[in-house]
């Protein structure tokens, strides 16, 4: 750790967004277009999912750091937060207690907080899904959390094997959450929509009967030394 970064105050307040044009159009995309895009990373473990199939979150990542077991540090997250952030949790992966709740859920709605993404675990999920808001997490527990021991907010965390940074781009659906560099986020677009443009034809060629087998097989194969050079299956 630098000299200028260990004097960072545990609570930074102050934090460089994606634009907000640029989450609302990458929110148009699948988690898994804009991980094939950013080079086939930035997509969370799969243990973290949400809670229900239809739930979906794109906004700027407020990251938090906590104890196992104990949230106190989300609540300091809900405090400085603004409309349309994600809060995202390094929970270590502790299942033992949840971190968060139905309280918690209508706390971060009312005050227009995108999503919540936890390496934890939750409870009220009937509740949280009943009040469609988008929570992602690694597990369920009754159990509640303590609030008493000190963590970070807006560090870089560790989270489902991706490094997170306050700010970064956070988008998620159905297939888990997908992380971008805040500062790539906008040169990613006009790839997403190439990436996009080339499956609709693909699957347009698939179902007219047009090609059923892609078309770069042969080559991957070649290349892989399955086939040599000038043969085909």
């Amino acid at each position: 750790m630098s000299q200028a970064a260990a004097w960072l105050p545990d609570v930074i307040k102050t934090i460089e967004r994606v634009d907000p044009a640029v989450v609302e159009q990458a929110g148009q995309f699948p988690s898994s277009i804009l991980a094939d895009v950013a080079g086939r990373r930035g997509a969370l473990s799969g243990r973290i999912a949400p809670l229900a199939p239809s739930m979906r979150v794109a906004g700027s990542a407020i990251t938090v750091e906590v104890r196992p077991g104990d949230n106190l540090m989300i609540h300091v997250a809900l405090a400085i937060a603004q409309p349309g952030d994600v809060i995202v949790v390094d929970g270590k992966g502790d299942l033992s207690s949840a971190l968060m709740g139905e309280i918690m859920s209508q706390q971060a709605k009312a005050l227009g907080i995108a999503g919540v993404v936890i390496d934890g675990a939750v409870r009220d999920s009937e509740a949280i899904c009943a009040l469609g808001f988008p929570m992602y997490a690694a597990g369920l527990n009754p159990n509640g959390p303590t609030k008493s021991v000190a963590g970070r907010v807006n560090h870089p965390i560790s989270i489902g094997g991706v490094t997170v940074n306050p700010g970064d781009l956070i988008v998620g659906d159905a297939d888990g959450i997908t992380v971008v560099e805040r500062s790539k986020a906008a040169s990613l677009l006009p790839l997403a929509v190439e990436k996009v443009a080339a499956e609709t034809k693909r699957i347009a060629d698939i179902r007219s009967g047009k090609q059923l087998r892609p078309g770069w097989l042969d080559g991957a194969l070649r290349a892989a030394g399955v086939l040599k050079d000038g043969e085909s299956l």
